[in-house]
């Protein structure tokens, strides 16, 4: 039997996919897992034994992964199960930007009591018209789930589209279409491009990267349409370029004191993955997740532990090990089965940075002692039997 507890509303589709085997808490204390989607947990206590954090979303900011990992707590999120209603958004974000369908809108909220409105909208809806984007070039900065979507889909409206991502994996680049131009320097987009959107998690390394700089850089009356994270952008330097009109318009989906209400910027609040299919999507994954980690040790879409599967735990006895990312310790963990006379079947062991997970199956279930003599080496974190 296993405990979750929800630290914010997850969608009943995905609980739903639990087993009888699953019973959710208020305590924490209980939870062999946590759900959550926007709840800060830097401040929280995690109980030890609490044994993965499944983030409905791609995000996972608020939650507080060295110190996880230092748990050997496997924390997963939901990558590109929500890639369809951001892509959504920012296609209608461009759209929006490009004609001024809210202004217009606006205009004729006002002019409601009029009963002349339909001439005179003829007459006003020039300073409304904007432009197309069919043949506009767009740069996508950064092609993962999200951006490859919104590239794809900026092809099929006959958008010229230029992709930057140094870190693209192989599964992405073969759903690209072959249309699109891959830049090596992203500087060529803030050059080339009437259109700029990104899709990057937020890094020391990406931070403020949309800077006076790179503003400086780009063409005169571009649009900038950010659904990613906030803090990519110095937004002070942009509310310049947005009231000098080197910027045309600013589209995200982060409200904050600085962007609100300014000059030029269509902001929208966190609307990108808040669709009813989204929030499905995201629950029923992290939900499988967890359900395949606590009842078979397999790991897949973690961010501070590697992916590890060896599929449906059909043996007498499975252990998963968390540990440092160090040298012998799998010569330890079969020393210590041995001297036990436990027979090791299979194995795997796998690394990402600083941390390894090991998952070993055996032809009997591994005791109390034999745990706690796995426990006591340096380096091990969490030592779990599956089975």
């Amino acid at each position: 039997m296993f405990q979750y507890k929800c630290l914010n509303p997850i969608s009943a589709v995905g609980l739903d996919s639990l087993t009888p085997d699953y019973t959710e808490t208020q305590n924490m204390q209980e939870a062999d897992a946590i759900l959550v989607r926007s709840a800060a947990m830097h401040d929280m206590e995690i109980p030890a034994k609490v044994k993965t954090v499944a983030r409905a979303g791609a995000g996972v900011n608020n939650i507080p992964l060295e110190r996880c990992s230092e748990q050997g707590i496997v924390v997963f999120n939901t990558p590109g199960a929500n890639a369809n209603g951001v892509k959504e958004m920012v296609i209608a974000g461009m759209l929006l930007a490009s004609r001024d369908i809210v202004g217009g809108i606006e205009w004729i909220e006002k002019q409601k009591e009029n009963e002349n409105i339909g001439k005179l909208a003829e007459k006003q809806k020039k300073q409304f018209a904007g432009c197309e984007i069919k043949g506009k070039r767009l740069g996508v900065i950064g092609l993962g789930a999200i951006g490859a979507m919104v590239a794809n889909t900026a092809i099929y409206l006959g958008m010229e589209v230029y992709g930057y991502d140094p870190y693209i994996s192989i599964d992405t680049a073969w759903k690209l279409s072959r249309e699109i131009k891959h830049i090596s320097n992203v500087e060529d987009i803030f050059r080339e491009c009437d259109y700029i959107t990104l899709h990057v998690p937020l890094l020391d390394s990406t931070k403020g990267m949309i800077d006076r700089d790179s503003i400086g850089m780009m063409k005169e009356g571009v649009v900038l349409l950010n659904f990613s994270r906030d803090l990519l952008v110095d937004e002070n330097a942009l509310v310049e370029a947005l009231e000098n009109g080197k910027v045309k318009k600013y589209v995200t989906d982060f409200a904050n004191p600085i962007v609100a209400g300014a000059k030029n910027t269509l902001v929208t609040p966190h609307l990108g993955a808040s669709t009813e299919e989204s929030e499905d999507n995201c629950a029923l994954m992290a939900v499988k997740e967890i359900r395949d980690y606590l009842e078979n040790g397999n790991i897949h879409n973690s961010v501070n532990y590697p992916n590890c599967d060896m599929g449906r735990c059909m043996v007498k006895g499975r252990v998963a090990i968390n540990h440092k990312n160090v040298v012998n310790m799998i010569s330890q963990f079969a020393k210590v089965l041995g001297d036990a006379g436990m027979n090791i079947s299979d194995m795997t062991n796998k690394s990402k940075g600083d941390y390894a997970y090991t998952l070993i199956d055996l032809e009997s279930s591994a005791d109390e002692e034999i745990i706690k003599k796995l426990e006591a080496i340096e380096g091990v974190l969490k030592v779990r039997v599956v089975k």
